[in-house]
């Protein structure tokens, strides 16, 4: 309704207009300018009542001084402009805010409940934590909650930004707002409504689009100052030069629209395009913060690398077996033990399609390793202390020098392989790290990891620093220290043991924040799917955010230079300054649109390559 009356009165003005053109009755161009102008009065005064000069004070001025000296058609056309400016403006800021008016839609409003085993629709305001609900093929995902039975692909772009489906199954995380593209699922809900991750994204990315950037501020306290000037010194040169028109004129080309509206419509297209991407910036403060971002201190540990250990190595050492072999043995002899490193173990064989057959007997021996009976055989996993006969170790040493822990495979006391597992590099990390490198900023790896595991990943991934071996409040001391160097600091840590050093930081980077309401409420950048390569992506669009801003402040102060030098000596009237002024202010917009557009590019894997599995651990990780 709102829409249709701004677009009515436009409309009806210019109409009233054309009429007077066509019959030239001068009446109808001053019923024009009270129907454009009605509005643009009632806003100046109640700019008033809470004690602003407002743009629209300057307009009203304008008009009703031109109706005075009976230029009714410079009243009319001023207020006709300046009345399709303000709906255009509206128009344009309402499509820089789609990616919030996308979320709020994406917010479901039904669920299948199923009560008693038997399926019920009902409104999502009636469930509460702990209910099952069924999703089926093509279905929204109604609440946060956990995967019950069943298995599908969801489609999370509007939490994460991923085009690619995410596999779910038994003991899985799923959103509210998310669409089931295969499969069914019974997911017992978490969080509802107001609870879910889904509607804290909504609040964070209103609250962040509200937010006020630094030079926001400053324009807006500019503006109070030179609206009140613009109204005197319009005053003065009328009574200096004698000319009323003058003096209006000057009141309308010094409006400074396309400045007030040049910073707050970049900040809604920039936050709002990083939301549709799966990146949340806390706000305009942020987002400039952001852009002057250049050292980055990053976690090692589930940061870097992916944060559990994986199988790396198999090396035979006995021809007689096979390296599926030698798994084999190790796999099942580890299906007794408790240690971490066994389920790495396991895992490396499942993943190449080995049995794993749990063993008829096994011994765990302290600080050593296993002992198990395998098929009659006496098999050992663990250090040459449990073999009969002292291999050569020089391999052992090597895997450890890469970072690795190594361990000896035994049949009957003879060593016949070795394998090893390491927390493993991410298969995007390279790309971040040099993405981050691309845009001049300086990339230190701060852990508590051993020295010798840190540099090998260092090296392996090109980061500039290595801090290794380090406490919370060391890696405080590193963020300290680049600061006092003159950086400005971005830390990317887990939220845990990294809180100290995330705090200090000049922007606070949660990774993997989907489902982690704490890490949206307090991160002053959070990456909703747990992908590193977001970090370069956000800090880049911050930059363009920010230079955005510039060049349309830069538009805005150029127009109404050039304006005033139209007026004062190349005599620009008052409804050609208007047309420009309001041409400026669309141009400006128009500017920061372009920030809606789509930048982010990653590499999907296709199905059958190498990387398909450890593309879709990262999904659903």
């Amino acid at each position: 309704m709102k829409t249709w009356k701004t677009w009515g009165v436009v409309a009806l003005s210019g109409a009233l207009i054309i009429l007077s053109w066509i019959t030239g009755w001068d009446w109808l161009m001053i019923v024009a300018a009270v129907v454009a102008g009605w509005q643009i009065a009632v806003s100046a005064v109640q700019a008033l009542r809470i004690k602003m000069i407002s743009i629209d004070l300057l307009v009203v001025v304008a008009a009703v001084g031109a109706l005075f000296i009976n230029n009714y058609w410079e009243s009319a056309a001023v207020t006709f402009l300046f009345a399709l400016g303000k709906a255009l403006e509206r128009a344009t800021l309402n499509r820089t805010r789609k990616a919030l008016s996308d979320l709020v839609e994406a917010a479901p409003e039904t669920a299948t409940l199923l009560r008693d085993g038997e399926p019920e629709t009902v409104e999502i305001w009636e469930l509460v934590p702990g209910d099952v609900v069924l999703i089926k093929n093509g279905e929204q995902i109604p609440v946060d909650g956990r995967v019950i039975t069943g298995h599908g692909g969801v489609d999370e772009a509007t939490i994460t930004g991923e085009s690619v489906p995410a596999e779910k199954a038994e003991g899985s995380e799923v959103f509210a707002g998310t669409w089931l593209r295969s499969g069914l699922l019974r997911v017992e809900a978490v969080g509802i409504g107001s609870d879910s991750t889904l509607a804290k994204i909504i609040h964070r990315v209103e609250d962040a689009q509200d937010d006020k950037a630094r030079t926001q501020t400053f324009l807006e306290k500019f503006s109070r100052y030179y609206t009140p000037g613009v109204m005197v010194a319009a005053l003065l040169v009328g009574l200096l030069a004698q000319n009323v028109e003058l003096a209006l004129t000057l009141l309308v080309i010094a409006c400074p629209g396309a400045l007030v509206i040049s910073i707050p419509v970049s900040i809604v297209a920039g936050i709002g395009r990083s939301a549709k991407d799966g990146v949340l910036i806390k706000g305009g403060e942020y987002l400039e913060t952001a852009a002057k971002v250049d050292a980055v201190v990053v976690d090692k540990t589930g940061t870097l690398t992916n944060g559990r250990p994986e199988l790396t190595d198999v090396d035979v050492l006995d021809p007689a077996y096979t390296a599926n072999e030698v798994l084999t043995l190790a796999a099942r002899a580890e299906t007794a033990s408790e240690h971490p490193l066994a389920e790495a173990i396991i895992r490396g064989a499942e993943n190449r399609g080995l049995p794993v057959d749990m063993v008829e007997k096994a011994r765990p021996v302290a600080g050593k390793g296993i002992l198990a009976q395998v098929d009659g055989l006496e098999v050992t996993v663990g250090s040459a202390d449990l073999l009969e006969k002292t291999p050569d170790n020089a391999r052992i040493l090597e895997l450890n020098d890469q970072g690795r822990t190594a361990m000896y495979v035994g049949v009957n006391g003879a060593a016949v392989g070795i394998i090893a597992v390491a927390d493993t590099v991410r298969a995007d990390a390279r790309k971040a790290v040099s993405d981050l490198h691309a845009r001049g900023i300086r990339v230190i790896m701060a852990t508590g990891d051993a020295e010798r595991v840190a540099r090998n990943v260092a090296a392996e991934l090109g980061v500039d620093e290595v801090r290794a071996e380090l406490m919370p409040e060391e890696k405080l001391d590193i963020v300290k220290e680049l600061q006092a160097k003159g950086h400005v600091v971005a830390m990317v840590g887990d939220g845990v043991n990294d809180t100290p050093a995330l705090a200090q930081a000049d922007i606070g980077v949660a990774m993997g924040a989907a489902g982690s309401p704490a890490a949206i409420e307090t991160a002053d950048i959070a990456l909703m799917a747990d992908k590193l390569p977001r970090l370069p992506y956000a800090l880049g669009l911050a930059r363009r955010t920010v230079r955005t801003m510039h060049v349309n402040i830069g538009i805005a102060l150029l127009t109404v230079a050039v304006l005033l030098a139209g007026v004062l000596f190349g005599g620009v009237t008052m409804s050609i300054g208007m047309l420009v002024h309001e041409a400026s202010v669309l141009l400006v917009i128009g500017i920061a649109m372009l920030l809606l557009r789509p930048t982010l590019r990653e590499n999907v894997p296709v199905a059958g390559s190498p990387a398909k599995e450890t593309a879709r651990q990262a999904l659903t990780a």
